[in-house]
């Protein structure tokens, strides 16, 4: 059957205290209604529409970005009011299923169980079952077990209260019912607000099937209205990676103290130590050690590979068998082949680093391809930026750099060539010889070294 979706995010977020939309404040690194659309897609909906209202300057540009369509709504006056302004997106399909954008984690299996229970003409729900239900609206059935309507918090007696099965917001529908039904909805209860949820009474008066499937997981339909309940969800899904991580067979000295902020693909034993982030599209091959306090953003890293303590690889591909850090920094284009060795202090970027070749200390190597079996001393610096543009250093096989030295690039290290301790080298070393600049050292007797002024 052909589906719509849309998604309402057009709320306030009063208790958030932000200046920021509600859906647009982050969970792992993408904001709220993101999480909520990425689910969406995976249905292939024929059309997926958005409710835009509270911070739509914030929204729309995003919705943009998303290529998704945008409905807007002036006014909120509820659940029901959102659904009327979207009801051009609705009705060239058979069904909708409304979602909303501060409802993160929703998976897309549950999402599909709820469109298979539902018949065509029928109405489905999606519901939870909480300890305390308090703010939620309840799921009333009859003796026969069927729905009949959901009350809502404001309006319902004390046994309607006692009731553990909440609703969750998410619904799907018959489109074309829903289109001629809208105009029913009355706005009589203590929020003065047109509820979406008053369509299961009209559905059950018109004798339309009533569907619901119950989430095991409440965190499967919480909803965000304050940094804390944002925070909680934050846990709730970090856990799961976590989860996830281990079952695919990686180690977590603590799966509470690593985040995951994008997708990671694993291969098996794989040891990854505490306080880890791993952002975007990570792949991580079998044998692989990352010590604490890592961060590895968009980047492959090959099976065998050792990362130490606080190191940061961004946007880089390393080989296998490599070793890096401690508190080393891999910058955007990065490109390490298999046995290289990055060390303490190092920064590279944008930089081809070959078979073997090893940056041990304390330095900068950004803008070079540098080949097979190269030593770089402590120290050294690629100057790549003349103030106004960037240039390539080139380092052929089996150069060895002295400790303190300064390649001025443009500059090419021919293969086999030897840098001295200390110095800057401004034209083409040539190969199997030593390079070197000095001055010659000298005594000054007598000569004493300045005092502090009082």
């Amino acid at each position: 059957m052909s589906l719509s979706i849309v998604i309402l995010a057009a709320g306030k977020g009063t208790r958030m205290k932000s200046a920021m939309a509600k859906v647009m404040h982050p969970l792992a690194s993408r904001p709220l209604l993101q999480h909520v659309i990425d689910t969406a897609k995976t249905l292939l909906p024929q059309q997926l529409s958005v409710v835009a209202g509270n911070g739509a300057d914030q929204v729309l540009p995003f919705l943009e970005g998303n290529q998704v369509d945008a409905v807007i709504q002036e006014q909120q006056l509820g659940t029901g009011h959102a659904v009327m302004q979207a009801i051009s997106a609705i009705e060239k399909t058979e069904q909708v299923l409304v979602l909303y954008g501060d409802v993160p984690l929703t998976r897309s299996e549950t999402l599909q169980q709820l469109i298979d229970v539902t018949s065509k003409q029928g109405l489905g729900i999606l519901t939870t079952k909480l300890d305390d239900p308090t703010g939620y609206g309840r799921i009333v059935r009859n003796d026969a077990d069927d729905v009949i309507c959901i009350t809502e918090q404001k309006d319902a007696d004390e046994a309607t209260k006692a009731i553990k099965e909440v609703n969750s917001g998410i619904m799907l529908l018959p489109s074309q019912w829903l289109i001629s039904s809208l105009d029913k909805l009355g706005n009589n209860n203590a929020q003065g607000e047109y509820y979406l949820t008053d369509m299961v009474a009209l559905a059950v008066g018109d004798g339309l099937h009533i569907a619901t499937v119950c989430c095991e997981d409440n965190a499967e339909v919480a909803g965000v209205n304050t940094r804390q309940q944002l925070a909680e969800l934050e846990r709730h899904y970090q856990l799961q990676q976590a989860n996830t991580l281990m079952t695919n067979g990686v180690t977590l000295a603590d799966p509470a103290r690593l985040d995951v902020r994008g997708t990671v693909t694993t291969g098996t034993d794989i040891t990854i130590d505490v306080n880890v982030i791993l952002e975007g599209n990570v792949s991580i091959a079998s044998n692989v050690e990352i010590g604490a306090n890592c961060i590895i953003k968009d980047a492959e890293i090959g099976e065998g590979s050792v990362i130490l303590a606080n190191s940061m690889i961004d946007s880089s591909v390393v080989g296998e068998g490599v070793n890096i850090g401690p508190f080393a920094r891999l910058r955007p284009g990065t490109v390490l082949a298999d046995k290289a060795k990055i060390g303490n202090f190092v920064e590279t970027k944008n930089a081809n680093i070959g078979l073997g070749s090893k940056v041990n200390h304390l330095s900068y190597i950004g803008d070079t391809d540098m080949g097979s079996d190269v030593n770089i001393g402590a120290g050294t610096i690629t100057c790549n930026y003349d103030g106004a543009n960037k240039h390539r250093t080139t380092i052929g096989d089996r150069v060895f750099v002295g400790s303190d030295s300064q390649l001025v690039a443009p500059v090419t290290l021919e293969d086999g060539a030897t840098i001295g301790a200390g110095s800057t080298i401004r034209k083409d070393a040539p190969s199997e010889a030593l390079t070197l600049t000095k001055n010659s050292q000298k005594t000054v007797a007598g000569w004493q070294r300045p005092v502090k002024k009082k």
